[in-house]
Protein backbone atom coordinates (compact mmCIF):
# COMPACT_ATOMS: atom_id res chain seq x y z
CA UNK A 1 0.00 0.00 0.00
CA UNK A 2 2.71 2.21 0.98
CA UNK A 3 4.16 2.05 -2.71
CA UNK A 4 0.45 2.48 -4.09
CA UNK A 5 0.55 5.65 -2.19
CA UNK A 6 3.60 7.07 -3.31
CA UNK A 7 1.83 6.22 -6.95
CA UNK A 8 -1.09 8.78 -6.71
CA UNK A 9 1.18 11.65 -6.99
CA UNK A 10 3.67 11.26 -9.40
CA UNK A 11 6.09 13.99 -11.16
CA UNK A 12 4.51 15.46 -13.89
CA UNK A 13 1.16 14.08 -13.87
CA UNK A 14 -1.79 16.49 -16.16
CA UNK A 15 -4.84 16.75 -14.25
CA UNK A 16 -6.67 15.08 -17.10
CA UNK A 17 -5.15 11.86 -15.97
CA UNK A 18 -7.58 11.87 -12.74
CA UNK A 19 -11.02 12.56 -15.20
CA UNK A 20 -12.10 12.13 -18.73
CA UNK A 21 -12.25 9.32 -20.98
CA UNK A 22 -9.50 6.93 -21.94
CA UNK A 23 -10.72 5.97 -25.24
CA UNK A 24 -12.42 2.73 -26.49
CA UNK A 25 -10.96 -0.41 -25.53
CA UNK A 26 -11.37 -4.12 -27.36
CA UNK A 27 -11.23 -7.16 -25.23
CA UNK A 28 -10.30 -10.05 -26.89
CA UNK A 29 -10.56 -13.37 -25.58
CA UNK A 30 -8.32 -15.33 -27.68
CA UNK A 31 -6.55 -17.16 -25.56
CA UNK A 32 -2.98 -19.59 -26.93
CA UNK A 33 -4.87 -22.39 -28.07
CA UNK A 34 -1.03 -24.37 -27.28
CA UNK A 35 -1.49 -23.50 -23.82
CA UNK A 36 -2.30 -25.68 -21.12
CA UNK A 37 -5.84 -25.38 -19.89
CA UNK A 38 -5.77 -24.20 -16.07
CA UNK A 39 -8.95 -23.61 -14.12
CA UNK A 40 -10.01 -22.53 -10.82
CA UNK A 41 -12.36 -22.78 -7.96
CA UNK A 42 -12.02 -19.74 -5.63
CA UNK A 43 -14.78 -20.13 -3.43
CA UNK A 44 -14.31 -17.67 0.20
CA UNK A 45 -14.46 -19.38 3.52
CA UNK A 46 -17.07 -17.88 4.88
CA UNK A 47 -19.17 -20.91 5.06
CA UNK A 48 -18.93 -24.94 4.36
CA UNK A 49 -18.94 -26.20 1.31
CA UNK A 50 -22.59 -26.48 0.46
CA UNK A 51 -24.05 -28.82 -2.88
CA UNK A 52 -23.82 -25.33 -5.17
CA UNK A 53 -20.17 -24.73 -4.76
CA UNK A 54 -19.97 -28.34 -5.11
CA UNK A 55 -21.28 -28.36 -8.89
CA UNK A 56 -18.74 -25.42 -9.74
CA UNK A 57 -16.28 -27.17 -8.40
CA UNK A 58 -17.36 -30.58 -10.17
CA UNK A 59 -17.56 -28.64 -13.61
CA UNK A 60 -14.29 -26.92 -13.16
CA UNK A 61 -12.46 -30.34 -12.16
CA UNK A 62 -14.02 -32.78 -15.43
CA UNK A 63 -13.45 -30.00 -17.93
CA UNK A 64 -10.02 -29.46 -16.72
CA UNK A 65 -9.33 -33.77 -16.42
CA UNK A 66 -11.38 -34.03 -19.80
CA UNK A 67 -8.57 -31.75 -21.87
CA UNK A 68 -5.42 -33.07 -19.70
CA UNK A 69 -5.35 -29.62 -17.51
CA UNK A 70 -4.82 -28.72 -13.79
CA UNK A 71 -7.79 -27.82 -11.05
CA UNK A 72 -6.72 -24.92 -8.54
CA UNK A 73 -8.08 -24.71 -5.16
CA UNK A 74 -7.88 -20.75 -4.48
CA UNK A 75 -9.53 -19.53 -1.34
CA UNK A 76 -10.99 -15.80 -1.09
CA UNK A 77 -10.34 -14.95 1.98
CA UNK A 78 -9.79 -11.05 1.67
CA UNK A 79 -13.60 -10.16 3.69
CA UNK A 80 -11.98 -11.06 7.21
CA UNK A 81 -14.81 -9.71 8.87
CA UNK A 82 -17.08 -13.24 7.27
CA UNK A 83 -14.50 -15.61 7.64
CA UNK A 84 -16.04 -18.74 9.34
CA UNK A 85 -13.67 -21.09 11.96
CA UNK A 86 -12.53 -23.89 9.99
CA UNK A 87 -14.47 -23.35 6.73
CA UNK A 88 -10.86 -23.23 4.76
CA UNK A 89 -10.23 -27.14 5.81
CA UNK A 90 -13.25 -27.79 5.67
CA UNK A 91 -13.41 -26.87 1.25
CA UNK A 92 -10.77 -28.89 0.90
CA UNK A 93 -11.56 -31.89 3.16
CA UNK A 94 -14.68 -31.94 1.12
CA UNK A 95 -13.21 -31.71 -2.84
CA UNK A 96 -11.17 -34.52 -1.43
CA UNK A 97 -13.92 -36.91 0.02
CA UNK A 98 -16.22 -36.36 -2.98
CA UNK A 99 -13.33 -37.39 -4.89
CA UNK A 100 -12.13 -34.42 -7.11
CA UNK A 101 -9.00 -33.14 -5.11
CA UNK A 102 -7.22 -30.20 -6.59
CA UNK A 103 -4.39 -30.16 -8.57
CA UNK A 104 -2.98 -26.96 -6.37
CA UNK A 105 -3.78 -25.61 -3.30
CA UNK A 106 -3.44 -24.07 0.15
CA UNK A 107 -3.07 -27.44 1.82
CA UNK A 108 -1.42 -28.90 -1.83
CA UNK A 109 0.47 -25.80 -2.50
CA UNK A 110 1.93 -25.81 -6.32
CA UNK A 111 3.70 -23.15 -8.35
CA UNK A 112 1.14 -20.49 -8.75
CA UNK A 113 0.78 -20.20 -4.70
CA UNK A 114 0.54 -19.01 -2.53
CA UNK A 115 -3.47 -20.36 -3.02
CA UNK A 116 -4.87 -17.97 -0.13
CA UNK A 117 -5.59 -14.06 -1.11
CA UNK A 118 -4.41 -12.43 1.82
CA UNK A 119 -1.13 -13.60 1.15
CA UNK A 120 -1.14 -11.73 -2.00
CA UNK A 121 -2.25 -8.44 -1.45
CA UNK A 122 1.36 -7.38 -2.54
CA UNK A 123 0.34 -8.37 -5.93
CA UNK A 124 -2.86 -6.04 -5.87
CA UNK A 125 -0.88 -3.06 -4.95
CA UNK A 126 1.29 -3.86 -7.73
CA UNK A 127 -1.83 -4.12 -10.06
CA UNK A 128 -3.60 -0.94 -8.10
CA UNK A 129 -0.12 0.98 -8.98
CA UNK A 130 -0.66 0.03 -12.45
CA UNK A 131 -3.76 1.13 -12.76
CA UNK A 132 -2.81 4.79 -11.09
CA UNK A 133 0.01 5.38 -12.83
CA UNK A 134 -1.97 4.89 -16.35
CA UNK A 135 -4.58 6.64 -15.60
CA UNK A 136 -7.19 3.76 -15.43
CA UNK A 137 -8.01 4.79 -11.55
CA UNK A 138 -7.81 7.04 -9.04
CA UNK A 139 -7.46 7.39 -5.26
CA UNK A 140 -11.28 8.06 -3.61
CA UNK A 141 -11.56 9.68 -0.19
CA UNK A 142 -15.54 9.65 0.53
CA UNK A 143 -16.18 8.60 4.12
CA UNK A 144 -18.27 5.34 4.33
CA UNK A 145 -21.03 7.90 5.73
CA UNK A 146 -21.33 9.75 2.65
CA UNK A 147 -21.27 6.57 0.77
CA UNK A 148 -24.16 5.57 2.80
CA UNK A 149 -26.26 8.69 2.06
CA UNK A 150 -25.59 8.05 -1.57
CA UNK A 151 -26.84 4.66 -1.41
CA UNK A 152 -29.84 5.82 0.97
CA UNK A 153 -30.80 8.17 -1.53
CA UNK A 154 -31.03 6.48 -4.27
CA UNK A 155 -33.05 3.83 -2.88
CA UNK A 156 -35.44 6.17 -1.45
CA UNK A 157 -35.97 7.54 -5.02
CA UNK A 158 -36.19 3.77 -6.09
CA UNK A 159 -33.05 4.17 -8.28
CA UNK A 160 -30.20 1.13 -7.97
CA UNK A 161 -27.50 2.46 -6.00
CA UNK A 162 -24.46 3.47 -7.48
CA UNK A 163 -21.25 5.82 -6.56
CA UNK A 164 -21.17 9.56 -8.47
CA UNK A 165 -17.92 9.28 -9.25
CA UNK A 166 -16.93 12.57 -7.05
CA UNK A 167 -12.78 11.85 -6.11
CA UNK A 168 -12.62 11.13 -10.10
CA UNK A 169 -11.84 14.48 -11.19
CA UNK A 170 -9.94 15.36 -8.42
CA UNK A 171 -6.97 18.08 -8.83
CA UNK A 172 -3.35 16.96 -7.71
CA UNK A 173 -3.42 19.68 -5.29
CA UNK A 174 -6.59 18.39 -3.97
CA UNK A 175 -5.28 15.02 -3.87
CA UNK A 176 -2.03 15.97 -2.18
CA UNK A 177 -4.51 17.97 0.64
CA UNK A 178 -6.78 14.73 1.35
CA UNK A 179 -3.48 12.44 1.07
CA UNK A 180 -1.67 14.65 4.04
CA UNK A 181 -4.64 14.92 6.66
CA UNK A 182 -6.54 11.50 6.18
CA UNK A 183 -6.38 8.12 6.25
CA UNK A 184 -5.70 6.11 3.27
CA UNK A 185 -7.87 6.48 0.12
CA UNK A 186 -9.71 3.28 -1.59
CA UNK A 187 -8.77 3.19 -5.45
CA UNK A 188 -11.52 2.92 -7.44
CA UNK A 189 -11.69 1.42 -11.29
CA UNK A 190 -12.46 3.99 -14.11
CA UNK A 191 -14.69 2.70 -16.14
CA UNK A 192 -15.04 3.14 -19.64
CA UNK A 193 -18.32 4.20 -21.19
CA UNK A 194 -18.18 1.49 -24.09
CA UNK A 195 -18.06 -1.86 -22.12
CA UNK A 196 -16.76 -4.74 -24.49
CA UNK A 197 -18.68 -7.26 -26.05
CA UNK A 198 -17.32 -10.61 -25.32
CA UNK A 199 -18.62 -14.26 -26.24
CA UNK A 200 -19.25 -16.26 -23.13
CA UNK A 201 -19.04 -20.31 -23.70
CA UNK A 202 -22.00 -20.94 -22.84
CA UNK A 203 -24.37 -17.74 -23.07
CA UNK A 204 -22.61 -16.44 -26.01
CA UNK A 205 -22.30 -12.89 -27.34
CA UNK A 206 -22.60 -10.57 -24.55
CA UNK A 207 -22.43 -6.67 -23.84
CA UNK A 208 -23.09 -4.97 -20.34
CA UNK A 209 -23.09 -0.94 -20.54
CA UNK A 210 -22.06 -1.22 -16.73
CA UNK A 211 -20.98 2.45 -16.78
CA UNK A 212 -24.46 3.69 -17.40
CA UNK A 213 -25.73 1.82 -14.65
CA UNK A 214 -22.77 1.80 -11.80
CA UNK A 215 -20.39 3.95 -10.47
CA UNK A 216 -16.42 3.22 -10.59
CA UNK A 217 -16.06 0.32 -8.50
CA UNK A 218 -13.23 0.04 -5.84
CA UNK A 219 -11.09 -2.63 -6.73
CA UNK A 220 -8.72 -1.91 -3.35
CA UNK A 221 -9.53 -0.96 -0.12
CA UNK A 222 -8.05 1.30 2.36
CA UNK A 223 -6.83 -1.34 4.25
CA UNK A 224 -4.95 -2.77 1.28
CA UNK A 225 -7.36 -5.56 0.79
CA UNK A 226 -8.84 -5.98 -2.98
CA UNK A 227 -12.31 -6.56 -4.12
CA UNK A 228 -13.27 -9.20 -6.23
CA UNK A 229 -13.34 -7.42 -9.39
CA UNK A 230 -9.60 -7.14 -9.40
CA UNK A 231 -8.20 -9.97 -6.89
CA UNK A 232 -10.22 -12.38 -9.14
CA UNK A 233 -8.22 -10.44 -12.42
CA UNK A 234 -4.87 -10.60 -10.74
CA UNK A 235 -4.75 -14.28 -9.91
CA UNK A 236 -6.40 -15.12 -13.01
CA UNK A 237 -3.46 -13.76 -14.79
CA UNK A 238 -0.66 -14.73 -12.36
CA UNK A 239 -1.89 -18.30 -11.87
CA UNK A 240 -2.04 -18.84 -15.75
CA UNK A 241 -5.87 -19.17 -15.52
CA UNK A 242 -6.88 -20.36 -19.11
CA UNK A 243 -10.85 -20.97 -19.06
CA UNK A 244 -12.89 -19.58 -16.05
CA UNK A 245 -15.97 -21.81 -15.08
CA UNK A 246 -18.27 -19.86 -12.41
CA UNK A 247 -21.82 -18.95 -11.15
CA UNK A 248 -23.53 -17.09 -14.32
CA UNK A 249 -24.66 -14.38 -10.96
CA UNK A 250 -20.95 -12.92 -12.57
CA UNK A 251 -22.05 -12.97 -16.21
CA UNK A 252 -22.28 -8.85 -15.64
CA UNK A 253 -19.33 -8.41 -13.87
CA UNK A 254 -16.98 -9.58 -16.69
CA UNK A 255 -17.82 -6.33 -18.62
CA UNK A 256 -15.29 -4.40 -15.63
CA UNK A 257 -12.84 -7.79 -15.21
CA UNK A 258 -12.64 -7.61 -19.69
CA UNK A 259 -11.96 -3.72 -18.46
CA UNK A 260 -9.13 -4.66 -16.02
CA UNK A 261 -7.76 -7.17 -18.33
CA UNK A 262 -7.05 -4.63 -21.30
CA UNK A 263 -5.96 -1.66 -18.50
CA UNK A 264 -3.19 -3.71 -17.62
CA UNK A 265 -2.16 -5.33 -20.53
CA UNK A 266 -2.58 -8.50 -20.00
CA UNK A 267 -4.39 -11.48 -22.17
CA UNK A 268 -8.11 -12.51 -20.70
CA UNK A 269 -8.59 -15.95 -20.05
CA UNK A 270 -11.98 -17.79 -21.72
CA UNK A 271 -15.08 -17.87 -19.97
CA UNK A 272 -17.81 -20.29 -19.44
CA UNK A 273 -20.99 -19.45 -16.86
CA UNK A 274 -22.91 -21.88 -15.49
CA UNK A 275 -26.75 -21.27 -15.03
CA UNK A 276 -27.59 -21.85 -10.93
CA UNK A 277 -28.22 -23.98 -9.65
CA UNK A 278 -31.49 -24.30 -7.77
CA UNK A 279 -34.22 -25.98 -5.87
CA UNK A 280 -36.78 -28.61 -7.87
CA UNK A 281 -39.59 -25.57 -7.27
CA UNK A 282 -37.59 -23.36 -8.85
CA UNK A 283 -36.55 -21.19 -6.04
CA UNK A 284 -33.20 -19.89 -4.93
CA UNK A 285 -30.92 -22.29 -3.41
CA UNK A 286 -29.86 -20.96 -0.07
CA UNK A 287 -25.83 -21.45 1.56
CA UNK A 288 -27.11 -21.14 4.56
CA UNK A 289 -29.30 -24.01 4.69
CA UNK A 290 -27.37 -26.31 7.01
CA UNK A 291 -28.76 -29.58 4.87
CA UNK A 292 -27.44 -28.62 2.17
CA UNK A 293 -23.80 -28.87 3.33
CA UNK A 294 -21.73 -31.59 2.30
CA UNK A 295 -20.69 -32.92 5.55
CA UNK A 296 -23.96 -33.79 5.79
CA UNK A 297 -24.37 -36.06 3.24
CA UNK A 298 -20.97 -37.58 3.88
CA UNK A 299 -21.50 -37.58 7.18
CA UNK A 300 -25.04 -39.89 6.71
CA UNK A 301 -23.06 -42.09 4.46
CA UNK A 302 -24.10 -41.28 0.90
CA UNK A 303 -21.55 -41.93 -1.66
CA UNK A 304 -19.75 -39.49 -3.35
CA UNK A 305 -20.23 -40.43 -6.76
CA UNK A 306 -23.94 -40.66 -5.98
CA UNK A 307 -24.18 -36.74 -5.35
CA UNK A 308 -21.74 -36.04 -8.58
CA UNK A 309 -23.72 -38.02 -10.53
CA UNK A 310 -27.48 -36.24 -9.32
CA UNK A 311 -25.65 -32.67 -9.76
CA UNK A 312 -24.77 -33.52 -13.76
CA UNK A 313 -27.78 -35.74 -14.09
CA UNK A 314 -30.31 -32.77 -13.09
CA UNK A 315 -27.95 -29.81 -15.40
CA UNK A 316 -26.56 -30.50 -19.03
CA UNK A 317 -23.18 -30.67 -20.36
CA UNK A 318 -23.54 -34.45 -21.43
CA UNK A 319 -25.20 -35.69 -24.84
CA UNK A 320 -27.33 -38.09 -23.11
CA UNK A 321 -29.26 -37.81 -19.60
CA UNK A 322 -28.62 -40.95 -17.75
CA UNK A 323 -28.18 -42.25 -14.35
CA UNK A 324 -25.48 -43.85 -12.70
CA UNK A 325 -22.18 -42.49 -13.93
CA UNK A 326 -19.09 -42.78 -12.34
CA UNK A 327 -16.90 -39.75 -12.53
CA UNK A 328 -14.00 -41.16 -14.98
CA UNK A 329 -17.68 -41.65 -17.12
CA UNK A 330 -18.50 -38.09 -16.48
CA UNK A 331 -15.26 -36.61 -17.51
CA UNK A 332 -15.04 -38.95 -20.53
CA UNK A 333 -19.12 -37.81 -21.44
CA UNK A 334 -18.58 -33.99 -20.88
CA UNK A 335 -19.42 -31.03 -23.76
CA UNK A 336 -18.67 -28.00 -22.30
CA UNK A 337 -20.40 -26.89 -24.95
CA UNK A 338 -23.78 -28.81 -24.36
CA UNK A 339 -24.71 -26.51 -21.10
CA UNK A 340 -27.36 -25.04 -21.92
CA UNK A 341 -28.61 -21.42 -20.19
CA UNK A 342 -31.54 -23.54 -18.11
CA UNK A 343 -31.44 -23.48 -14.48
CA UNK A 344 -30.62 -26.75 -12.90
CA UNK A 345 -33.14 -28.24 -11.12
CA UNK A 346 -31.88 -29.87 -8.35
CA UNK A 347 -34.10 -32.78 -6.90
CA UNK A 348 -32.85 -34.11 -3.03
CA UNK A 349 -35.59 -36.32 -3.22
CA UNK A 350 -34.06 -38.55 -6.13
CA UNK A 351 -30.47 -38.96 -4.32
CA UNK A 352 -31.39 -42.46 -2.62
CA UNK A 353 -32.39 -43.61 -5.73
CA UNK A 354 -28.95 -42.65 -7.24
CA UNK A 355 -27.41 -43.81 -4.31
CA UNK A 356 -28.65 -46.86 -4.99
CA UNK A 357 -27.47 -47.60 -8.03
CA UNK A 358 -23.92 -46.28 -7.08
CA UNK A 359 -24.16 -48.91 -4.05
CA UNK A 360 -25.12 -52.11 -6.49
CA UNK A 361 -22.06 -51.09 -8.72
CA UNK A 362 -19.70 -51.16 -5.75
CA UNK A 363 -21.43 -54.18 -4.04
CA UNK A 364 -20.68 -56.03 -7.20
CA UNK A 365 -16.87 -55.50 -7.66
CA UNK A 366 -15.20 -57.26 -4.76
CA UNK A 367 -12.51 -54.93 -4.24
CA UNK A 368 -14.81 -52.12 -3.80
CA UNK A 369 -17.07 -54.08 -2.15
CA UNK A 370 -14.72 -54.94 0.65
CA UNK A 371 -13.82 -51.36 1.22
CA UNK A 372 -17.34 -50.20 1.27
CA UNK A 373 -18.26 -52.92 3.95
CA UNK A 374 -15.28 -51.66 5.75
CA UNK A 375 -16.42 -47.61 6.10
CA UNK A 376 -19.82 -48.61 6.87
CA UNK A 377 -18.91 -51.16 9.80
CA UNK A 378 -15.97 -48.59 10.95
CA UNK A 379 -19.55 -45.94 10.89
CA UNK A 380 -21.57 -48.53 12.90
CA UNK A 381 -18.53 -48.93 15.41
CA UNK A 382 -18.77 -45.07 15.85
CA UNK A 383 -22.14 -44.14 16.14
CA UNK A 384 -23.41 -47.11 18.20
CA UNK A 385 -20.84 -48.13 20.17
CA UNK A 386 -21.52 -50.17 23.59
CA UNK A 387 -25.10 -50.54 22.12
CA UNK A 388 -23.78 -53.53 19.59
CA UNK A 389 -24.68 -56.33 22.39
CA UNK A 390 -24.67 -58.59 19.45
CA UNK A 391 -21.31 -58.32 16.97
CA UNK A 392 -22.96 -60.70 14.54
CA UNK A 393 -24.76 -57.37 13.13
CA UNK A 394 -21.00 -56.63 11.52
CA UNK A 395 -21.08 -59.59 9.59
CA UNK A 396 -19.55 -58.67 6.19
CA UNK A 397 -22.70 -60.59 4.61
CA UNK A 398 -25.08 -58.79 6.73
CA UNK A 399 -23.46 -55.59 6.27
CA UNK A 400 -24.14 -56.26 2.37
CA UNK A 401 -27.20 -57.24 3.01
CA UNK A 402 -28.47 -53.96 4.54
CA UNK A 403 -26.33 -51.72 1.80
CA UNK A 404 -28.02 -53.08 -0.45
CA UNK A 405 -31.17 -52.04 0.46
CA UNK A 406 -30.94 -48.91 2.56
CA UNK A 407 -28.86 -45.63 2.75
CA UNK A 408 -28.43 -43.12 5.50
CA UNK A 409 -27.35 -46.26 7.64
CA UNK A 410 -26.15 -45.27 10.87
CA UNK A 411 -28.95 -42.36 11.25
CA UNK A 412 -31.96 -42.72 14.51
CA UNK A 413 -34.24 -44.05 11.91
CA UNK A 414 -32.26 -47.25 10.89
CA UNK A 415 -30.56 -48.04 14.23
CA UNK A 416 -32.87 -51.47 13.93
CA UNK A 417 -30.67 -52.71 11.27
CA UNK A 418 -27.54 -53.06 14.16
CA UNK A 419 -29.77 -52.96 17.53
CA UNK A 420 -32.27 -54.75 19.15
CA UNK A 421 -35.09 -52.81 19.92
CA UNK A 422 -36.44 -52.97 23.79
CA UNK A 423 -40.22 -53.76 22.88
CA UNK A 424 -42.83 -55.58 25.40
CA UNK A 425 -45.53 -57.40 24.58
CA UNK A 426 -47.60 -54.75 26.56
CA UNK A 427 -46.20 -52.36 23.25
CA UNK A 428 -47.47 -54.66 20.59
CA UNK A 429 -50.85 -55.68 22.66
CA UNK A 430 -51.96 -52.01 22.17
CA UNK A 431 -51.86 -51.85 18.97
CA UNK A 432 -53.51 -55.55 18.07
CA UNK A 433 -55.29 -58.36 20.69
CA UNK A 434 -54.19 -60.92 18.30
CA UNK A 435 -50.18 -60.65 18.70
CA UNK A 436 -49.66 -64.08 19.74
CA UNK A 437 -51.67 -65.45 16.52
CA UNK A 438 -49.63 -62.50 14.53
CA UNK A 439 -46.32 -64.11 15.84
CA UNK A 440 -47.16 -67.71 15.11
CA UNK A 441 -48.55 -67.25 11.79
CA UNK A 442 -45.00 -64.26 10.92
CA UNK A 443 -43.13 -67.57 12.41
CA UNK A 444 -44.16 -70.36 10.47
CA UNK A 445 -44.21 -67.70 7.05
CA UNK A 446 -40.40 -68.27 8.19
CA UNK A 447 -39.68 -71.54 7.99
CA UNK A 448 -38.11 -74.04 4.84
CA UNK A 449 -38.18 -72.33 1.64
CA UNK A 450 -39.10 -68.91 3.26
CA UNK A 451 -35.84 -68.11 4.72
CA UNK A 452 -35.19 -67.20 0.52
CA UNK A 453 -37.87 -64.82 0.30
CA UNK A 454 -37.91 -62.02 -1.64
CA UNK A 455 -39.71 -58.27 -0.58
CA UNK A 456 -42.15 -58.58 -3.20
CA UNK A 457 -43.28 -62.14 -2.07
CA UNK A 458 -43.17 -61.33 1.45
CA UNK A 459 -45.38 -58.00 0.68
CA UNK A 460 -48.09 -60.72 -0.99
CA UNK A 461 -47.12 -63.38 2.10
CA UNK A 462 -48.62 -60.65 4.74
CA UNK A 463 -51.23 -59.83 2.96
CA UNK A 464 -52.53 -63.07 3.01
CA UNK A 465 -51.50 -63.66 6.74
CA UNK A 466 -53.68 -60.38 7.26
CA UNK A 467 -56.58 -61.67 5.55
CA UNK A 468 -56.61 -64.80 7.01
CA UNK A 469 -56.92 -62.98 10.37
CA UNK A 470 -60.73 -62.35 11.09
CA UNK A 471 -61.50 -58.96 12.51
CA UNK A 472 -57.46 -57.55 12.50
CA UNK A 473 -56.90 -55.15 9.65
CA UNK A 474 -53.50 -55.29 7.85
CA UNK A 475 -52.35 -51.74 8.72
CA UNK A 476 -52.31 -53.51 12.31
CA UNK A 477 -50.34 -56.12 11.64
CA UNK A 478 -47.66 -54.13 9.82
CA UNK A 479 -47.98 -51.75 12.81
CA UNK A 480 -47.00 -55.07 15.41
CA UNK A 481 -44.69 -56.32 13.02
CA UNK A 482 -42.53 -53.22 12.52
CA UNK A 483 -43.18 -52.05 16.24
CA UNK A 484 -41.39 -55.57 17.14
CA UNK A 485 -38.84 -55.72 14.61
CA UNK A 486 -37.29 -52.11 15.03
CA UNK A 487 -39.17 -50.81 18.21
CA UNK A 488 -40.12 -47.71 16.13
CA UNK A 489 -44.09 -46.46 14.84
CA UNK A 490 -42.61 -45.62 11.45
CA UNK A 491 -40.47 -46.69 9.29
CA UNK A 492 -39.16 -48.76 5.88
CA UNK A 493 -41.93 -50.69 4.22
CA UNK A 494 -42.36 -53.95 6.67
CA UNK A 495 -41.14 -56.51 4.50
CA UNK A 496 -37.89 -54.27 3.54
CA UNK A 497 -36.98 -54.25 7.26
CA UNK A 498 -37.82 -58.59 7.06
CA UNK A 499 -35.62 -59.10 4.15
CA UNK A 500 -32.54 -56.52 5.35
CA UNK A 501 -32.85 -58.24 8.89
CA UNK A 502 -32.81 -61.97 7.63
CA UNK A 503 -35.18 -64.66 8.59
CA UNK A 504 -33.11 -65.20 11.82
CA UNK A 505 -33.05 -61.86 12.81
CA UNK A 506 -36.41 -61.68 12.50
CA UNK A 507 -37.29 -64.74 14.01
CA UNK A 508 -35.51 -64.22 17.03
CA UNK A 509 -36.63 -60.71 17.60
CA UNK A 510 -40.11 -62.14 17.44
CA UNK A 511 -39.36 -64.89 19.68
CA UNK A 512 -37.85 -62.16 22.00
CA UNK A 513 -40.93 -60.09 21.99
CA UNK A 514 -43.29 -63.17 23.06
CA UNK A 515 -41.22 -64.01 26.15
CA UNK A 516 -41.26 -60.55 27.07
Amino acid sequence: MAVLLRRLLPPGRPRAAWGGSLGPREAGLCTDPGAAVRVRFAPSPTGFLHLGGLRTALYNYIFAKKHGGTFILRLEDTDQTRLVPGAAENIEDMLEWAGIPPDESPRRGGPAGPYLQSQRLELYAQAADTLVRTGAAYPCFCSPQRLGLLKKEALRNRQPPRYDNRCRNLSQRQVAQKLAGGPKPAIRFRLDEEAPAFQDLVYGWNRHEVASVEGDPVVLKGDGFPTYHLACVVDDHHMGVSHVLRGSEWLVSTAKHLLLYQALGWPPPRFAHLPLLVNADGSKLSKRRGDLFLQRFAAAGFLPDALLDLLTNCGSGFAENQMGRTLAELIAQFDLSRITCHSALLDLEKLPEFNRLHLRRLVSSEAQRGQLVGKLQALVEEAFGSQLTDRAVLDPGYVERVILLRQDLVSAAHSYLWTRPAVGRAQLGAISEKVDEIATRVLGLLEGPATSLTQDTLNAELKKLSEGLDGTRHSHVMQVLRMALSGQPQGPPVAEMMVCLGPNEVRERIRKVLCS
